[in-house]
């Protein structure tokens, strides 16, 4: 089975500045709270994603290419909002992270998240680091497609 293990932060400042890019749109065919269903185009790529249930910052994630004709066509099916961001990956003593600048209804919202071989795995913590969201449901993309950033009273 695929397993993702997956630590989120916020992100303080801009660390991304000097970072090339990639542009996701993305959609939920199932934002069930036992399984999610993602589409995603990143550039000219396009994925089609299942994730199961998180327990701690570990869950089974199936991930599969598609083709573009229909991802799109599939995120016309999607439930609420796409989700929009532009993902950055930055290197930090040895680890890889992904920062997310989210636009659209989520503008203002940027991620940093960090994919481990384990729970317990060390890793030097960049001065960007903000408080850790891993288990705040908020943060989660499908949640984020229901309810946008915008309407949060306080982030």
């Amino acid at each position: 089975m695929a397993i993702e293990i997956e630590r989120k932060f916020l992100v303080i400042g801009q660390p991304w500045q000097q970072a090339v890019g990639v542009v996701f749109r993305q959609g939920y065919l199932s934002r069930d709270k036992a399984r999610t269903v993602r589409v995603r185009v990143a550039d000219d790529a396009a994925f089609l994603t299942i994730k199961g249930v998180s327990v701690g910052a570990t869950r089974a994630e199936f991930e599969y290419p598609i083709p573009l004709a229909d991802a799109e066509a599939l995120l016309a099916l999607c439930e609420g909002p796409l989700i929009e961001k532009t993902r950055y990956l930055l290197d930090h003593a040895g680890t890889r992270w992904e920062l997310d600048v989210f636009v659209g209804d989520n503008a203002g919202l940027v991620v940093a998240e960090v994919e481990l071989a384990s729970e317990d795995q060390a890793f030097a913590r960049p001065d960007w680091l903000g408080d850790e969201v891993t288990q705040d449901a908020r943060y989660f993309n499908s949640n984020l497609a229901a309810y946008p950033y915008c309407r949060w009273a306080t982030p």
